[in-house]
């Protein structure tokens, strides 16, 4: 708090603006009454300066602080104007960044904004969004309604959505040189994607009992580890029967024909005899097609239509659990270990640039598959260990 104080029996005051301390003199003698004046005085000035509309001129305008202080005001005003709201700067951002994103990453970031971020932060602008905002945002996703009836985003989902508004808010902020509220704020923590395999046998029911125009499609899903949009997206001149060889080289993700997810997706697959045999019948169907798996139009198949129409009315069909087609590239990898195939093989075959993957995310499925649980070690412990355990003792010499 400030004081009224007394110098060469005159009074002056003494407060804090902006930090700064700041002292002012008065031609006011040091009387009862003029203390009385002056402290009324300053009472306003606190007061005036707790709700921002302080004027430093108004009161003192001869003094050199009130010239600096305006200084200050007038460079703050500028920079103040400048700086633009968010939906304005965040279709500023969206255009300077679009060419380096695939399409399907456009709809995803589109999607964020348009739903979830400009409703809430558009009519701000940017220097005034503050962090607890920025946390009340991010809490309220969680209780977002869902189509089934549940609330609440997962926290991937939530972190995906918090991508954009993190990136246009961080990059305002460095254009035009204020505090980015995401000082400290982490993403959520997501657990690790489930990875539920199917057993051979599984497969085996699955293949048998799907729509017979679908058994090819399958058979090349569950015994090739390509992901969704690469087989989609499979054209006949990437198919290469003289070598078997299936060339990865496109993906037809949301609706467009697009490069893989990676430079390292770019593979060349080994055919099985089941993929070389399926591969060779469905070609007697869509030959006449760019596309490998194609609908009535010559066009590749809709992910919405096989999942909601083949893949989940086959599994309830068979009393098996529900897992997203996704699974059939996490089966490929765990037959390809169970069955003891090299892992940098496998990598490749998965378009994988190392086995760290591999191992992290598929090897501990393999010992339910080859019964290799540690039952090999105790085979060899069992072949020499033992057998020299068992042989006559003999002193030695």
């Amino acid at each position: 708090m400030g004081s009224i104080r007394s110098r060469s029996r005159k009074l002056f005051f003494d407060f804090r603006y902006r930090g700064v301390r700041c002292r002012e003199q008065t031609k006011l003698s040091d009387t009862p009454t003029n203390r009385k004046r002056a402290t009324s005085i300053l009472e306003r000035i606190e007061a005036e300066i707790l709700i921002g509309t302080f004027d430093y001129a108004t009161y003192f305008p001869n003094s050199n602080s009130a010239d600096r202080f305006r200084c200050i005001d007038t460079r703050k005003l500028a920079t103040l104007s400048s700086i633009p709201m968010f939906k304005d700067f965040a279709e500023t951002w969206f255009s300077e960044n679009e060419p380096r994103w695939k399409h399907s990453y456009k709809i995803t970031l589109r999607t964020s904004l348009d739903k979830h971020i400009t409703p809430v932060f558009g009519e701000d602008q940017l220097d005034e969004i503050t962090k607890s905002e920025v946390l009340s945002f991010r809490a309220n996703l969680a209780k977002v309604p869902r189509k089934d009836g549940s609330s609440g985003l997962s926290p991937s989902r939530i972190n995906h959505v918090m991508v954009p508004l993190r990136s246009i808010v961080n990059e305002a902020a460095e254009r035009y040189d204020f505090s980015s509220p995401f000082k400290n704020i982490k993403p959520l923590k997501v657990a690790r994607t489930d990875v539920d395999p199917f057993t051979l046998e599984e497969v085996r029911k699955l293949v048998e009992h799907v729509r017979p125009d679908y058994k090819n499609y399958l058979t090349v899903r569950f015994f090739t580890g390509m992901r969704t949009g690469e087989v989609h997206g499979l054209k006949w001149k990437h198919v290469d029967f003289e070598n078997r060889q299936i060339l990865v080289r496109e993906s037809f993700v949301a609706g467009r024909q697009t490069t893989t997810k990676t430079d390292g997706s770019k593979r060349e697959i080994q055919m099985s005899e089941p993929v070389f045999e399926a591969l060779r019948l469905q070609s007697k169907v869509t030959c006449d097609t760019d596309y490998v798996f194609a609908n009535k139009a010559g066009k590749p198949l809709s992910v919405h239509n096989v999942t909601k129409r083949i893949w989940y009315p086959l599994l309830r069909f068979l009393g098996l659990t529900t897992r997203r087609p996704y699974q059939t590239r996490h089966t490929a990898a765990t037959l390809w270990l169970a069955a003891g195939e090299n892992p940098e093989w496998i990598a490749r075959q998965m378009g994988h640039s190392t086995t760290e993957m591999l191992f992290r995310v598929y090897s501990r499925f393999v010992p339910n598959l080859t019964r290799q649980d540690g039952s090999a070690f105790e085979s060899l412990l069992n072949r020499t260990v033992n057998v020299a355990l068992q042989a006559p003792f003999r002193r030695a010499d």
